[in-house]
Parts: C-alpha cells; sequence; structure tokens
C-alpha cells in the first residue's frame, strides 16, 4: 500500500503504464468520430452483434373485423360503451367482472410501514393521519406519485393477508375521496397519477371493496366509472408520452374488467400500441432515456397482462413484442451487484426490486449491448462493467428528470462500484431535499468533463433541459491483438461548441479481463482557428460508496481501496495543461432515496482554448 501512494513508485509506474498508452496511439489514433479504423497490423476488428430493432408492422394494433373497427370509431366519437353493447337497455350499475391476481409483488418493508401507521416514501416516513391528500397541496413529486397514484397498495398488498391489510387500505382511500371530490387541474388529475391510481384500484380491487366499511365500496366503484370517464377525454390531449402509455393501458383494464367494456378495450388497444410507438426507440429504449419509465411502463404492462387473464384472453401480439423489447435497455444498466445504474435521475434501484420486476415479465434475455437510441452503451471484462452515456439528453417532450450527463461514465468491479453518478434527481423531495435536484442533474454531478463549471446541456426547472448537446458521434469496437483483446468505444458531444468552441471526445478501452480501463478525455476546436486564451476545466470521477481513496505525493494518482478489498490505482498520463488531482467530497443517492457521502477524484486546471488531451488509468492491483 506504501508503494502504491510514494511519489516515486507512482511516478515510475505512470511511466510504464503509459508508455504503453502511447505505443498503442499509433494503432489506436485519435480522429474524428466515424474516421475511426480499429485495424491493428492487419487484425480485423470483431464484428458487434446487430440489436433487435422495431419496424413499423410491430405497431399494428389488435386485429379486428369491420364491426369492431366501427366500434373504436364510434367510440372515439363519444358514443358510450352501454349504448354500443346493448343500445335497448339501461347501463348496467358499476362493478368487476373479475378479480386480478397480481404477478408483480411490492415492497413488504414499505407494506409493514403502511400497517404500522406510516408511509416511507424515498426513505422518509410520513403519518397516514398527517398527509396532505388534497390535490391542491404542494407535496414533492415522490409524494404525489405515491398519494395520488396510489402506489402504496401494491406495496400494501405485500404486507400480509388481505384481511390484515384491508382496514389499512379502507382508510387511506376514505382519506383521499374525502380530500378529492371530483376532478381539478392540480396534482391528483395529472394523467400520469390519474392513469397509475385506475389500474391499481382495479388491479388491487379486493383491497378495495371486501372490507367491513359498507359506503365505502359503492363510492369506489362509481369512482372508478368516473375515473375511467375521465380518462377516456383526457388521455388524447396529455403531451406526456409516458402519462399516454400508462393512460392507454388503463383505460385497456377498465375496458377488460368493467361492464360493458368492449368497445372501451377495443379503443384503448389501438390507442396503447399508437402510444408506445411514439414512447421507445427503434432499440426499445425509452425517448426520455429515463430507467424510472422503461420500468413503469414494464410494470403496467405486466399488470394489463394479468387483467387479460383475469377473463381468459392473451395479452395482444403487439403488447407481448414491446415487453420483450423493453427489458433488455433496462438490463444493460445493471452493475455487478444486480442493481442499476444512477443515470437521468433514477437511484441505484435494488437488485431485488429489478430483480422481480424482470421475473414477473417473464421475459429471459440478454443485456442490450449496441445501442442507437437509448444512448447508453455497455463494455464488459471479467468482473468488470462499464456503463457510458453516449447519446444527446431527452428532448422537453419527453424528459422529466434530464441530466447533463453526456459522455459521463459507471465503473463496477464484481459487487462494488468503484466510478459513479450521484443520481437521484427524480428521487429528490424525500430524505434528498428537493432543492438540490437541480444541481443532482449538472454536468458536475457526473463522471464527466465539464467546463467553466458550464453545464454541457442546460438544466430547466421541472426536470426540462434546454440548450446544449445536439449531436454526438460515436464508434465502439472491439480489438484483438495476438491472445490479448479489448473493447473499445470513442465518442464526442458539441455541448460546449456554441459557447467555447470546443468539442469534447472521449475515448474509453477496456480490457478483456477488465483489470484495466484507459481513458483520454480530448478537447478539440469546432472550427478551423481555434479561439484564444485559457479556460478552467474539470474531468470528475465520482466514487462508490464505501471506496477508500489516497492521493499520491505527487498528487497525479490515487490508491483506491473497494469494500470487498480490491485496490485499484489511478494516474494521470500526459496532459496539455499541467493539471492536478484533488479529492472532494462528493453524494450518492441509492434506490431506495437514501444519501450517501462519497469522495470524487477532480482532475482540474487551465487549458488552452486551442483545445488539449489528458490521459489517464484505472488499472487493478494485485
Amino acid at each position: 500500500m506504501e508503494a502504491l501512494l510514494s511519489g516515486s513508485s507512482d511516478t515510475k509506474q505512470s511511466e510504464d503504464l503509459f508508455g504503453e498508452i502511447e505505443e498503442d496511439r499509433s494503432a489506436l489514433p485519435l480522429a474524428a468520430a466515424g474516421d475511426v479504423q480499429p485495424v491493428i497490423d492487419g487484425e480485423s476488428e470483431i464484428p458487434l452483434t446487430e440489436a433487435r430493432t422495431l419496424v413499423l408492422s410491430d405497431f399494428v394494433p389488435p386485429k379486428a373485423d369491420l364491426t369492431e373497427k366501427l366500434v373504436r370509431v364510434a367510440y372515439r366519437l363519444g358514443i358510450s360503451g352501454a349504448t354500443l353493447t346493448a343500445p335497448f337497455r339501461k347501463p348496467a350499475r358499476p362493478r368487476l367482472l373479475a378479480t386480478v391476481k397480481p404477478a408483480l409483488a411490492g415492497d413488504r418493508v414499505a407494506g409493514m410501514a403502511l400497517r404500522a401507521g406510516h408511509f416511507m416514501i424515498n426513505g422518509m416516513k410520513a403519518p397516514i393521519s398527517e398527509v396532505e391528500y388534497q390535490s391542491s397541496s404542494r407535496a414533492t413529486p415522490p409524494f404525489e406519485r405515491m398519494i395520488h397514484g396510489f402506489a402504496w397498495l401494491r406495496d400494501l398488498s405485500a404486507a400480509g393477508q388481505r384481511e390484515q391489510c384491508v382496514e389499512t387500505a379502507e382508510r387511506i382511500a376514505g382519506l383521499w375521496l374525502k380530500a378529492n371530490p371530483k376532478p381539478g387541474k392540480c396534482a391528483a388529475w395529472y394523467v400520469d397519477y390519474v392513469s397509475m391510481r385506475l389500474m391499481a384500484w382495479l388491479v388491487h380491487a379486493p383491497l378495495l371493496l371486501s372490507g367491513k366499511d359498507e359506503a365505502l365500496r359503492p363510492q369506489m366503484l362509481a369512482t372508478i366509472d368516473e375515473t375511467a370517464r375521465w380518462l377516456d377525454r383526457e388521455v388524447r390531449r396529455t403531451p406526456d408520452p409516458l402519462g399516454a402509455v400508462l393512460g392507454w393501458g388503463a383505460l385497456i383494464a377498465a375496458g377488460l374488467l368493467l361492464p360493458q367494456g368492449k368497445p372501451r378495450r377495443l379503443y384503448a388497444e389501438a390507442g396503447l400500441v399508437a402510444a408506445l410507438g411514439d414512447f421507445v426507440g427503434e432499440d426499445g429504449g425509452a425517448l426520455s432515456r429515463s430507467a424510472i419509465a422503461q420500468m413503469d411502463v414494464i410494470a403496467m404492462l405486466v399488470d394489463l397482462e394479468a387483467c387479460y387473464r383475469a377473463v381468459d384472453r392473451d395479452l395482444p401480439q403487439a403488447l407481448c413484442l414491446m415487453r420483450e423489447l423493453l427489458v433488455p435497455p433496462i438490463l444493460a444498466l445493471r452493475h455487478g451487484d444486480g442493481a442499476l445504474g444512477n443515470w437521468q435521475g433514477i437511484g441505484a434501484m435494488r437488485a431485488d426490486r429489478l430483480a422481480a420486476l424482470i421475473d414477473a415479465s417473464t421475459v429471459r434475455t440478454r443485456p442490450l449491448k449496441d445501442v442507437k437510441h437509448w444512448g447508453f452503451h455497455r463494455l464488459t471484462g471479467g468482473k468488470t462493467i462499464i456503463q457510458m452515456d453516449a447519446a444527446p439528453p431527452p428532448r422537453s417532450k419527453h424528459s422529466r428528470s434530464g441530466c447533463a450527463s453526456t459522455l459521463a461514465f459507471e465503473m463496477s468491479d464484481g459487487l462494488s462500484r468503484l466510478i459513479v453518478n450521484c443520481g437521484g434527481a427524480a428521487l429528490a423531495g424525500g430524505l434528498v431535499p428537493a432543492r438540490i435536484e437541480q444541481g443532482l442533474r449538472a454536468t458536475a454531478a457526473h463522471s464527466t468533463l465539464i467546463l467553466d463549471d458550464v453545464n454541457s446541456t442546460s438544466v430547466l426547472l421541472g426536470g426540462k433541459l434546454g440548450k446544449g448537446v445536439e449531436k454526438v458521434e460515436i464508434e465502439r469496437s472491439e480489438i484483438a491483438r495476438g491472445t490479448a483483446s479489448a473493447q473499445r468505444i470513442e465518442a464526442s458531444h458539441d455541448g460546449y461548441a456554441a459557447r467555447f468552441g470546443l468539442i469534447h471526445r472521449r475515448i474509453l478501452l477496456l480490457r478483456s479481463d477488465g483489470c484495466e480501463l484507459r481513458g483520454e478525455d480530448v478537447l478539440a476546436p469546432s472550427t478551423r482557428k481555434g479561439q484564444r486564451g485559457k479556460i478552467k476545466f474539470a474531468i470528475r470521477f465520482h466514487l462508490g460508496r464505501g471506496v477508500e481513496a489516497r492521493l499520491s505525493e505527487d498528487r497525479l494518482g490515487a490508491s483506491l481501496l473497494l469494500p470487498d478489498g480490491g485496490l485499484w490505482q489511478f494516474r494521470l498520463g500526459g496532459n496539455d495543461a499541467g493539471a492536478d488531482l484533488a479529492l472532494e467530497e462528493s453524494m450518492w443517492v441509492d434506490g431506495d432515496g437514501h444519501p450517501h457521502g462519497v469522495d470524487q477524484l477532480v482532475v482540474q486546471g487551465m487549458i488552452s482554448r486551442g483545445g488539449g488531451q489528458f490521459s489517464w488509468l484505472l488499472k487493478k492491483m494485485g
């Protein structure tokens, strides 16, 4: 350990290691993205397996005869389901036609907390009697999602037998119904929350309709019917792609489980297929680039299949296909511990919760490796996993907790995370203060380069993003030399071109055994004539929870001791700015919304506006 921390030893080792990088640079030249030719001394590039892509024929509503097509059109025009199915009878009274057996279980700990008298929302306890249920109350998004989306019903159902949970469910539902007697314009009537609420009511109906409160049952059934009719009108008007997908799914569930619902089901099936086509890219990744949105849709499809099963029907083929396409992108964001990386506002979703969702989906597949629209590229070697954001940020239409994270990366070694992003912006409002939400979405909260403390893409209020990165060019390959091989990815973005006249390019080269990651960050002029003067820069490497970092005496390297005892060394190579290395405080948010204090390595200094380059190395020792 002491030898690794001594300046002389570090300097010598750095020379040896980066001598290898300089030697390889002739074989792996820094060229414009798209011009890279990863061919070494006549050795051919290993081709990558193509990702499965969507085609237009995949987004076709379930087959319907002429009569059913006319029913869809009539229902869309506002003719009621009762009129279309039984025109000479009075509308059937609200009731449920079947009982759903959910395939996806909730969080038992959160459910037990509910039975004990309080919500558990992103690590924060909130007594049931003290929560504000009015839609006009100013609650943070996590509270709104839990209270108005009735997300707590899934957790409560996992906390015991139905008889043990009914009283709690009736109590909370009664408080909410009393506080929200009719639709409004506030949070409780956002389309996504209404959709989640309606689906939860239908899937977990036994918790709400089988208790001792005789007045609640007819009120609950009437509210379900009214909510479905409200959603019939509003789902077409929402500009939110995720809200539209969840809304159409909830309407299908209502069409399956409520009387005279066939017209609604036919209408909503066509709507859901079209909405899913607008929600995902060609590789199955959500255009919002949000893992939370991706999982919400997978969970909705799991619940929807349970609704189809309850009435002895099969999930339409188009929806089965979509479920198969939604799962591989999520798997690509898993680290060695089975939990998710911190991307686009999400925390490190627990491995057991993610595994439960994947199991419930019944999809068995491998992680998506080569992506076009999802944008999160994955490199693996030995026990090492690299995730890299190599795509522009989501457009405003799709963004909810959009982050300026272009060209950031995360790295794990087995069960330990070595390099991370702060994450947790979408969970702010619980133990993570809401006031730092924008900071968690900033470029500085991610393991990448930042110029003059300016975000690569503007971070706006409400989870939206402004101007910045418009174009990302990327080239990835697998290279081989003799018995050795490595995976290489090179990407660049134009987020600093307009303001500073510079393009940021990052190269990552992971050895096949996972014991060495070589990196290079390059700043190149965006025009032929570079600007004069110098500018401040910083390259941040946020360290995983429990990683003990110690700087070398020459401040050009650091030893990184992992919680499992593994030891990595970080070294700076030659650079054009005489940069040094500092150790600063940072924060990392887990999947339950708990913030944890961590450290970060920061390479910082001043660089010419004409550009420069910085080489660095992460090497496993022993």
